[in-house]
């Protein structure tokens, strides 16, 4: 007879009924382990500076890789220095993030939080952050404008290379239907339930194996779970069999929430990105004299 998929009921036994336990260790590696099995490697991209990295996420929100990507590569070439960006009008780094979306937005956020740390370290340099524990930095990340759990944890992980799990939209909305926890819990809460259940070493893989689960099958509107690899392991997951198309009863009881979950439909808690009206640039506006600045990303 076969092993079958690991035991969801934990060391604890089941639950009586309500919401089923959490993944247990077992589990967390077999996620991991056909996740790269069905996406290949799940690595990190390439090492940034903090600061670069910190800007490069704020663009991010939104909008696609690609858009982020092409934003921070345009904002980088006509400026020639964060200094230059902070001090440029609002409306001059509106425009070259323009390809990022939501640029009248985003433009005044990254001067704040080049601002905020201007002032606290009299230099726009984030390089201490590498050396100093994970915590301090995370706590510093989320107290600049509009940082929020999200941004200090990509930093953290693809900057600083440390082992953290950014929970963004799609690694939320999948861990939360795998039942790392209910449903309904904040993304604060979830940043703090996904790092105690994975081990260091897998959370970096998780988080890509999520991402790509979440955009690829385990869709907001219709998930396909017939065709996941994980519909064995996922309490939500509804497979047609006899009945044709039942509803698990996970997903019939989403309404739940964990104690020190929030108790409205979940959020990023990153500051919310709303388009605001155009903004014209006034006549007397030129480009700054480094446009034509060519270092490169770095």
């Amino acid at each position: 007879m076969g092993t079958g998929p690991p035991s969801r009921t934990g060391a604890g036994g089941g639950t009586g009924g309500g919401e089923p336990p959490p993944p247990d260790a077992a589990t967390v590696r077999t996620i991991v382990r056909r996740l790269s099995r069905r996406f290949g490697p799940l690595e990190p991209p390439r090492r940034r500076d903090p600061l670069d990295e910190l800007v490069l996420t704020v663009l991010s929100q939104n909008t696609s890789d690609l858009n982020s990507e092409r934003a921070f590569a345009t904002l980088r070439e006509r400026f020639s220095s964060w200094h230059a960006i902070l001090a440029a009008a609002p409306v001059e780094v509106a425009d070259a993030i323009r390809s990022g979306g939501l640029a009248n937005v985003k433009a005044p956020r990254i001067q704040a939080i080049l601002a905020e740390v201007l002032r606290r370290e009299g230099a726009l340099d984030l390089s201490w952050t590498a050396s100093a524990p994970a915590a301090r930095v995370r706590d510093y990340l989320t107290s600049l404008p509009g940082v929020g759990p999200k941004t200090a944890a990509v930093v953290l992980a693809f900057s600083l290379g440390r082992p953290a799990l950014p929970v963004d939209t799609h690694v939320h909305r999948v861990a939360g239907r795998l039942g790392f926890y209910p449903l309904r819990t904040g993304a604060g809460r979830a940043h703090d339930v996904m790092e105690a259940l994975v081990p260091p070493r897998l959370r970096i893989p998780m988080h890509f194996g999520l991402i790509r689960l979440g955009r690829e099958i385990c869709r907001a509107g219709r998930p396909r779970c017939e065709t996941c690899p994980l519909a064995d392991l996922c309490p939500s997951a509804a497979i047609p069999g006899p009945d044709q198309g039942r509803t698990s009863a996970r997903r019939r009881s989403s309404g739940r929430s964990a104690p020190g979950s929030s108790s409205s439909p979940a959020t990023t808690n990153e500051p919310a990105i709303t388009p605001k009206a155009q903004v014209k640039p006034k006549r007397s506006i030129t480009q700054p004299s480094a446009a034509n600045h060519t270092d490169p990303t770095p």
